[in-house]
């Protein structure tokens, strides 16, 4: 994929709907456009938070304790909550489907968080939605 390609697959997705032209060209320009196999470990659970993706197409398998707990397709990211909370991974992640995907290092993760406000917002919503509940 090109960049156009990813800002047309980005612009395409519900949950990017909100961003600006610029903030999809950050997202774009901060990640790297990755293909991934089907059955593919993308991130493991209990590891340091160093990697985030955007789902452009394909189904991936989110597992707890070697356990289906979601799955989820394009316009979803996995990874970010971790590096959002600052915590070790809560789950992993395996490809159901082969995908395209924008990936991007903690510190893209970081660096847009920083600076594009529409994206550190979705991704703190996102974070908080995925947070177990935890008895008060």
């Amino acid at each position: 994929m090109n960049h156009s390609q990813e800002k047309a697959a980005l612009a395409r997705l519900d949950r990017f709907a909100d961003l600006s032209d610029s903030e999809v060209k950050a997202l774009v320009e901060h990640g790297t456009a990755v293909t991934i196999p089907a059955n593919w470990s993308l991130i493991w659970e209990k590891t340091p938070a160093d990697k985030a993706y955007i789902l452009l197409e394909g189904e991936v398998s989110v597992r707890r304790g070697g356990q289906e707990i979601a799955r989820l397709g394009p316009g979803d990211t996995v990874g970010e909550t971790a590096i959002v909370n600052h915590k070790l991974r809560n789950a992993s992640v395996v490809s159901l489907t082969p995908l395209s995907v924008l990936h991007f290092t903690s510190e893209a993760v970081q660096d847009l968080i920083d600076t594009v406000p529409t994206f550190r917002t979705a991704l703190e919503q996102t974070a908080h939605d995925r947070l177990p509940d935890t008895p008060a």
